[in-house]
Protein backbone atom coordinates (compact mmCIF):
# COMPACT_ATOMS: atom_id res chain seq x y z
CA UNK A 1 0.00 0.00 0.00
CA UNK A 2 1.61 3.51 -1.19
CA UNK A 3 1.02 6.93 1.02
CA UNK A 4 0.94 10.30 -0.26
CA UNK A 5 2.67 13.05 1.61
CA UNK A 6 1.51 16.43 1.93
CA UNK A 7 1.98 19.24 3.74
CA UNK A 8 -0.81 20.89 6.16
CA UNK A 9 -0.48 24.04 3.90
CA UNK A 10 -0.95 22.63 1.01
CA UNK A 11 -3.61 20.24 2.24
CA UNK A 12 -5.27 23.39 3.37
CA UNK A 13 -5.13 25.50 0.00
CA UNK A 14 -6.51 22.29 -1.25
CA UNK A 15 -9.45 22.25 1.02
CA UNK A 16 -10.16 26.01 0.77
CA UNK A 17 -10.08 26.03 -3.21
CA UNK A 18 -12.44 22.90 -3.59
CA UNK A 19 -14.85 24.63 -1.03
CA UNK A 20 -15.01 27.68 -3.45
CA UNK A 21 -15.42 25.66 -6.00
CA UNK A 22 -18.50 23.64 -4.42
CA UNK A 23 -20.51 27.36 -2.93
CA UNK A 24 -20.09 28.76 -5.99
CA UNK A 25 -22.15 26.00 -7.62
CA UNK A 26 -24.14 25.43 -4.97
CA UNK A 27 -25.03 29.38 -4.68
CA UNK A 28 -25.37 28.96 -9.03
CA UNK A 29 -28.04 26.52 -8.65
CA UNK A 30 -29.77 28.03 -5.70
CA UNK A 31 -29.91 31.42 -7.48
CA UNK A 32 -31.45 29.78 -10.38
CA UNK A 33 -34.03 27.61 -8.12
CA UNK A 34 -35.15 31.33 -6.81
CA UNK A 35 -35.21 33.05 -9.69
CA UNK A 36 -39.25 34.11 -10.72
CA UNK A 37 -40.38 32.41 -13.87
CA UNK A 38 -41.33 34.38 -16.62
CA UNK A 39 -44.08 34.05 -19.24
CA UNK A 40 -43.22 34.37 -22.86
CA UNK A 41 -45.87 37.77 -22.96
CA UNK A 42 -43.84 39.33 -20.10
CA UNK A 43 -40.51 38.43 -21.54
CA UNK A 44 -41.67 40.54 -24.71
CA UNK A 45 -43.01 43.25 -22.51
CA UNK A 46 -39.63 43.49 -21.20
CA UNK A 47 -37.58 43.38 -23.68
CA UNK A 48 -39.41 45.52 -25.65
CA UNK A 49 -39.14 48.52 -22.89
CA UNK A 50 -35.30 47.55 -21.99
CA UNK A 51 -33.73 45.93 -25.16
CA UNK A 52 -32.62 42.03 -25.58
CA UNK A 53 -30.56 40.89 -22.84
CA UNK A 54 -26.83 40.78 -23.97
CA UNK A 55 -25.14 37.50 -23.35
CA UNK A 56 -21.99 39.46 -22.00
CA UNK A 57 -21.53 37.22 -18.43
CA UNK A 58 -20.58 39.11 -15.34
CA UNK A 59 -19.17 37.27 -12.04
CA UNK A 60 -17.57 38.39 -9.35
CA UNK A 61 -17.49 36.04 -6.04
CA UNK A 62 -15.99 37.21 -2.96
CA UNK A 63 -15.03 34.29 -0.44
CA UNK A 64 -13.28 35.27 3.27
CA UNK A 65 -11.95 32.13 4.82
Amino acid sequence: MSSITITEEKLKNLFKETLKEVLTLEFMKLRADLSPFVSEKEQKEIEKRYGKPTRKVSKSVKFKI
